[in-house]
């Protein structure tokens, strides 16, 4: 099977774009030579990456799963041409680090700035994505290190206590009203939810706290961004759970309420694992030991 780097990158952008047509645009592709590697592809692999529509293309079910493995080969080229040019540079190397956005918001950010500090000589990378997908990076080893949700956690690697957090109900003063109480898990599923997609630790949560009430989550509004979720909050079309510190980050304005959660379900304990074997030994351990300080093994 023949595959380069621009076919990888014109598969991955017909997704995204939705439109061969745009995505040729994208990289600079005249939109016949776009067309024919896509079904040059297709021919190759025997499958159909997208179905064409009249105003663009959609994404199989089959070309949804093979597409989650030309991410990766693009991750990996990605991380070769970085690799490469840390070491160039007379870097000691580079590691990737992996989480989710409210960790990254919450802890991370806060974390890489002192490593930054101590070891300038170390070259850092933040890749954001739910705590399946970090999970999956760290599998495939296309990121060395990678912080997700204990609970949704498959990966058979050690792991870390990093961080403890919690969710909190924000909603619009506008459309909903809740008492100074914390709210219960039958009044949160009596309303609406906007919640984070597939993969989210925020999805799992909400699912968990459907199915102990026999329930099962109808999620007509599930985003990709915590942005998002506070423009539907704001329009009254449902309630938001968030982190109160990713709140916060947000400045939000005073027609935007926030509530306590009753009970323990909205807990959430985040955990750090690593895979060897791609960074340098040495610049792993020194991340590593900054990342955790203090912290005991979970």
């Amino acid at each position: 099977m023949k595959i380069d780097t621009t076919t990888v990158q014109l598969m991955l952008a017909v997704a995204e774009e939705g439109s061969i047509s745009r995505a040729a645009d994208k990289l600079n592709l005249a939109v016949a030579a776009a067309s024919k590697r896509v079904t040059d592809l297709e021919h190759q692999l025997g499958i159909k990456l997208f179905k064409r529509l009249p105003h663009g293309v959609k994404v199989t079910e089959s070309g949804d799963k093979l597409l989650a493995h030309i991410k990766q080969i693009d991750n990996l080229i990605g991380r070769l041409e970085g690799d490469a040019l840390a070491l160039n540079h007379g870097r000691d190397g580079r590691i990737i680090i992996g989480a989710p956005k409210s960790v990254i918001i919450q802890s991370l950010a806060k974390d890489i700035f002192r490593i930054q500090e101590k070891y300038p000589q170390i070259t850092l990378k933040i890749l954001e994505e739910n705590s399946q997908v970090v999970q999956q990076l760290l599998r495939d080893k296309v990121i060395d290190v990678g912080v997700y949700e204990k609970t949704s956690g498959f990966l058979d690697l050690e792991k870390f206590h990093y961080q403890h957090d919690r969710l909190v109900v924000v909603y619009s003063r506008k459309h909903f009203q809740f008492s100074t109480e914390p709210v219960s898990i039958d009044e949160i599923l009596n309303t609406p939810i906007v919640s984070l997609g597939k993969g989210s630790a925020i999805l799992f949560a909400v699912q968990r706290a459907h199915k102990s009430r026999g329930r099962l989550f109808r999620n007509n509004f599930t985003v990709s961004g915590f942005d998002t979720m506070l423009a539907l909050v704001r329009n009254g079309l449902g309630i938001g759970l968030m982190p109160p510190d990713v709140l916060r980050s947000f400045h939000p304005e005073a027609a935007l309420g926030s509530a306590e959660i009753e009970g323990d379900w909205h807990q959430r304990s985040y955990v750090l694992s690593f895979v060897e074997g791609q960074a340098q030994e040495q610049t792993l351990r020194d991340v590593m030991a900054e990342l955790l300080g203090t912290k005991n093994q979970a």
